[in-house]
């Protein structure tokens, strides 16, 4: 799967795109987020206001119950605000 992180998400972890290998037990966005909060506190900090991110798979806005695949390209966004 390639991650993609923007904004304060990529602040925090430390990059702005990683590929990771599909995991047995990652069938859907919310696994994949607490997996990813599994390596390290940099992940766990970015990712603490967990029902405040969007994400996108294939550039299409998602729900925490989405199933992911490994040819998936998965965006993590932080809160947006605007006016």
């Amino acid at each position: 799967m390639n991650i993609l992180y923007f904004a304060s998400i990529r602040e925090h972890i430390g990059v702005s795109s990683e590929t990771i290998p599909h995991q047995a037990g990652i069938d859907n966005v919310n696994e994949l987020l607490i997996y990813l909060s599994s390596k390290g506190n940099n992940y766990k900090i970015a990712f603490s206001q967990v029902d405040l991110v969007r994400v996108a798979i294939n550039n299409e806005y998602v729900g925490l119950e989405h199933k992911v695949y490994p040819t998936d390209e998965i965006a993590f966004f932080p809160p947006m605000t605007g006016g």
